[in-house]
């Protein structure tokens, strides 16, 4: 069965607007209890949400259709969604729901969805799930869920943050780290600085004041500028900026340049090849990655796989090959020997004892030449095969040729978003504008919306 509600990240959109509005999020809940009753499961479900003004009220649904369908719904207030993968699987929770719409404006909203080991449900068990809840949106009253002060169990914070404490590489000193922490106004404002603090760090945090509309605005993991130039201004070792859950991190050098996922791919493998804890036969990227990894990687002996864009594929990859390693350019960095899932602040934990522990960012990541890259995106009217439009297919052949092995052209849709996605990468910049626009008005003309 086609999903159609869930995309790669769970449920996304306008709370108030199909598919957050009301009868639907009960739904979600209510489909979820009917599943894990379905399977005998543990009946405790923990759910925990960023800092979107719309967060509370969706919680309170979502535990309206829990309770219905017979499930025992913990709420963990505020925390990042890998707090509660970790959580669901430490604490032997049936399931985990996150409320939160990533990296999205404020305004925007989602429902994740989080099996009892802490990784997303597989795309059956959705589109089972996904079966119930339309069913179930049709008999639901359509009177208001009015949220409630809902009880929140704090411990689970505390218990996330010794997580990760435990997870820090033996012999690191990070009373010796200057950090600035870009919060994002998310899930991370308390959290990440709590957990840096804990261990000597001194913090500078910023963006670190969710009023509920200012998440992921002109901050955070899509918008590191103001985080690279405070590292550079007060003198830092080392800059992170989270995205509203907290899932992916991008880092910043002393110096105040940008390190994404690629670079941390390269000075995470190198660590680990050089003390013998590298497993499987490559590190898993996506097809975003860039070229420039692949070869530095190469050079140090070491493969990348490739994959769909998707961190749920990163980690099918990783688990089908036995791979310890794996993430995507954007910042998701999935450490399977410590977490199911991409987590931003155990990310920054692992980054800042290596620099503790090896030297300057720019040392681990040295050698990674990037490749000129660009990301054009598209919105389009509808979601065809990208292969049954004659035009796109034309210049997707053309410019593979004329690229060969020194660079690449990724088309793919957006799993969230009503868009077209076109990267291409090559040698020169003139060869990636030409290819870029060419390609994306080709898909203008055939589906723009």
């Amino acid at each position: 069965m086609a999903k159609h509600l869930f995309g790669t990240d769970g449920v996304r959109g306008i709370p108030g607007e199909y598919p957050l509005d009301d009868a639907t999020i009960c739904a979600i809940g209510r489909a979820l209890g009917d599943y894990l009753r379905s399977t005998g499961a543990e009946k405790r479900v923990l759910l925990g949400m960023d800092t979107r003004e719309s967060g509370m009220l969706i919680v309170a649904k979502l535990i309206r259709g829990l309770a219905e369908a017979g499930s025992l719904p913990v709420f963990a207030g505020v925390i990042t969604t890998p707090g509660v993968a970790c959580m669901v699987r430490e604490r032997g929770f049936a399931a985990g729901m996150v409320v939160s719409a990533s990296h999205n404006p404020w305004h925007d909203n989602g429902i994740k969805l989080i099996s009892s080991s802490g990784m997303k449900f597989p795309d059956e068990i959705e589109a089972r799930m996904e079966r119930d809840i339309l069913l179930h949106r049709q008999s639901i009253p359509g009177q208001p869920v009015v949220s409630a002060a809902l009880s929140v169990e704090r411990d689970l914070d505390l218990a996330y943050l010794a997580f990760l404490r435990g997870r820090a590489i033996p012999g690191a000193l990070l009373e010796k780290l200057r950090i600035v922490l870009d919060c994002a106004n998310g899930a991370a404002s308390e959290l990440a600085p709590s957990l840096f603090r804990s261990l000597g760090a001194e913090v500078i945090a910023i963006h670190d004041r969710p009023d509920g509309r200012n998440i992921n605005a002109g901050c955070g993991a899509l918008h590191p500028e103001s985080m690279q130039t405070r590292v550079v201004d007060v003198g830092a070792h080392l800059g992170v900026a989270f995205d509203g859950d907290a899932d992916r991190a991008m880092f910043s050098t002393a110096a105040g340049n940008l390190v994404n996922g690629d670079g941390v791919l390269l000075a995470l493998a190198r660590y680990f090849k050089s003390n013998g804890m590298l497993k499987g036969p490559a590190v898993v990227g996506t097809t975003m990655a860039n070229l420039g990894l692949e070869r530095v990687l190469a050079k140090d002996g070491l493969k990348l796989a490739r994959v769909p864009v998707g961190d749920r594929y990163v980690l099918e990859e990783m688990i089908r090959s036995g791979a310890n390693l794996g993430g995507e350019q954007s910042g998701h960095i999935i450490l399977l020997d410590d977490s199911t899932t991409g987590d931003g602040m155990l990310t920054a934990l692992k980054i800042a004892c290596l620099v503790n522990l090896y030297g300057p960012l720019e040392k681990l990541v040295e050698g990674l030449k990037i490749f000129p890259q660009t990301i054009v995106n598209v919105k389009v009217s509808q979601k065809p095969p990208l292969e049954s439009l004659p035009e796109v297919s034309r210049l997707l052949s053309e410019a593979e040729r004329a690229l060969g092995d020194a660079g690449r052209v990724v088309l793919r849709y957006s799993g969230t978003e009503p868009l077209a996605r076109v990267m291409v990468e090559a040698e020169t910049q003139a060869d990636v504008d030409r290819w870029s626009q060419a390609l994306a008005s080709a898909l203008r003309a055939a589906i723009g919306a």
